[in-house]
Parts: structure tokens; sequence; C-alpha cells
């Protein structure tokens, strides 16, 4: 028998709390099998590991012998296909299992595919945090209201902080040797001297565009860690032709290695591409206005900055997983950045409406591997000076 194994997992802090779903599926497309568990504190890539091994879990249960795997993972998708190494201990312990698990199959392949084509195992792993932390908001509220009984008529007590998220210690006491991302945006194009919606559109740099490109590069190029003895920094590109021209030029300055990566691709902005906020304003008045306050809204036939914050968190777990404690260089587009520098600050959407990033500026953010995070620069353009 065939089945599709669909799975997924997440995390809430990243280390926080997490939980873990998955999807078995017959030839037909009909629902087979569901599992969802709580997995107390963990990381999204250990999640979405665990998501895995319960979808070939219930698929051998079912008796099944030939398994599509179907994942939002690109770094578990990679790995399993023998593509990408494995360097984290934890994941190798969780790849292991994995293997021993597929071995049962007589086929196994593993398929990437868009988060929105998950829905359904995300679904799962999502209900299974949730009803944990509703258990545990029950518990505090009990748990407070016995204190409170208990101390009538004294002082009271320090709340004690709730978040699964592990904290610093002290004002700076993150722990361990970051992974450095340097965040450079795009330089100039036509679209953005007259101020328009450019998401997918593949435009090329103004001159001055590629003078702002190779003043970046400059800058990249002196600073601390993106050159050293054991080679330069990775540079990580969205494909589309503003961006390659501004890697392009960080490339050739620094030495790195150039790579472009999907999940870096700016907001597809849909029918609003090409249109300035007034023309779009104009014609979509109160899709517009939604769209300006609320994350999850989409363009016509395009692309909500939540689904770009979703795939974002994804490349973000990549670059932690492959280029953990280093240094990498990241060339992309506005709400990709965000996306990045949001992850950093651990805070919500309102982030996309009140930062403004201009074209050829850098920004930084240091990820730690207790789970921490630092945001060091934001927009700076003081080498376009």
């Amino acid at each position: 028998m065939r089945v599709v194994v669909e799975a997924d997992g997440g995390s809430r802090g990243n280390p926080g709390p997490a939980g873990c779903g998955a999807v078995v599926r017959g030839a037909d497309g009909a629902v087979l099998a569901e599992r969802s568990r709580w997995l107390g504190v963990a990381t999204n890539n250990v999640a979405e590991y665990e998501g895995l091994l319960a979808g070939l879990r219930a698929a051998a249960e079912l008796g099944a012998d030939e398994v599509d795997v179907r994942m939002d993972s690109k770094l578990v998708v990679e790995q399993l296909s023998g593509r990408w190494k494995i360097k984290h201990e934890a994941l190798r312990s969780l790849a292991a299992q994995a293997k021993e698990l597929v071995a049962d199959f007589s086929t196994v392949t593993f398929e990437w595919i868009p988060r929105a084509s998950n829905a359904d195992a995300d679904r799962l792993a999502n209900e299974a945090m949730d009803t944990r932390a509703d258990a545990e908001r029950g518990a505090e509220s009990a748990s407070a209201g016995s204190a409170e009984s208990a101390s009538a008529g004294g002082a009271g007590t320090a709340a004690a902080e709730t978040s699964g998220r592990v904290r610093p210690t002290g004002w700076n006491g993150a722990v361990g040797a970051p992974t450095k991302l340097l965040l450079l945006r795009h330089g100039q194009t036509a679209m953005s001297v007259d101020r328009r919606y450019s998401g997918r559109g593949d435009v090329p740099l103004t001159e001055l565009g590629e003078s702002q490109a190779r003043a970046a590069a400059a800058r990249l190029a002196g600073m601390d860690g993106v050159v050293t003895a054991d080679g330069a920094a990775p540079v990580l590109a969205s494909p589309l032709g503003r961006t390659r021209q501004t890697a392009e030029a960080v490339a050739a300055a620094t030495g790195g290695e150039l790579t472009f990566h999907d999940g870096l691709l700016e907001t597809d902005f849909g029918a609003w591409e090409g249109l300035t906020f007034l023309e779009a304003a104009e014609k979509f008045p109160e899709l517009h206005r939604s769209w300006l306050g609320d994350s999850t809204v989409e363009p016509p036939e395009g692309e909500s900055l939540e689904a770009v914050f979703g795939r974002v968190t994804g490349v973000c777990d990549e670059i932690l997983e492959r280029h953990a404690g280093t240094t990498v260089i990241v060339v992309s587009h506005v709400t990709p950045i965000k996306a990045l520098l949001r992850l950093g600050l651990d805070v919500g959407p309102s982030l996309y409406y009140r930062l403004h990033l201009d074209l050829a500026s850098l920004s930084i953010v240091e990820f730690y591997p207790d789970g921490n995070a630092s945001v060091r620069l934001v927009n700076d353009i003081s080498h376009l000076g």
C-alpha cells in the first residue's frame, strides 16, 4: 500500500514551547491517520523531525510499504535525501531514528512543499501547542488564586515569567557563539524611484543602484568576521535581478561563495505589482486599507506578510543549522529583511508597518544557540555618504 505522509512541527520561541503533527493519506487523498503531540521546549528543526517520525510510525501502523513524505521543512527534506550534512548532534539522533523507520518500507521519497500546502499537519502541530498552553494557563490561574487566598492581607509577590522562551540571565546574558546575519537590501531600481509595489517583477538596478551595491559591498568587505583566515562569509541572496546584481557585487568584493534561495524572494504583491501606493489604494480601497493593518491579508492573487514570515523563518532555520556560529551575508528585499529582524526582536507583525528600510541599507542580527538573539544594527546607510 502506498501512502502520503504530510508532517510539520513548530516552536514558539525557537527554542520554546513546541509541537508536531502528521497526516497520513491514501492514494485517493483520504485521511487515514492523524498524529499530534506536545514536545515541551524544543527548536523548530527538532519539532519538524518529530513530526516526520510521528508520520512514519503512523504509516507503519497502517501497514504501508511505500511512502511519499511531503514537508515544508527544506532542511529535513534535504538532510534525509542526503544532499545536506547534519551538523547538530540532536538532529543527527533524530535523523538516525528516521532512517531506521525508512528502512522498514520498500520505498520512501521526500518532497518539499510550500507551507500553504501543508496546512493540515501545521494545524495539528499548533493544536498540540495550543492545548498545552491552555492547560498551563488554567493551572497558572488556579495557582495564582490559591496564592492570593493564602497571602490575603500580606505583601504581594512578583509574578514569575511564564514564557517558554529561554531568557538571558543578565543584561547581555546570551551564551554561545552567535550566528551573525548581515542583512543588505538591494540597490535602487526604476520601480523604487517611482515608489511602486515591486515584488516578483524582475527589474534591474539603475546606475545609481549599481553604485549603491558597490558601496555596500566595500563596507561589508571591511567588516570584522566577513573575511577571515578560514575564508570569506557566504553570501545568500534572493534570485531576482536586483538582489542578484547587488549580491554579485558583494561576492566580488568579499570573495564569499554566492548562492540563491527562493525563500528570500520579496512578497508577491499580485495585482498590485507595478502600482503606486495611491493607485493600489484607489483600485482596491477596502482591501488595501485592511492590508496596511493586518499581516494575514493577501493582495489579489498575492501573498500575505505572514506567509512571507513563514517562509523566511524556514530560511533562518536552515542558516542557523548550516552556518552555526559564523557570519552570513543575506541580500534580500524589504519584507524578508523585516521578517528576520522580527525574529531577532521576538515581536509581532506591527514591526512591518513601523520600520523603514532604505535602499542598500545594512542591518545586523545575531542568533545565539541558547535561543536568544540580538539586533545590533538597523537601516544603516552610512556607506552611501
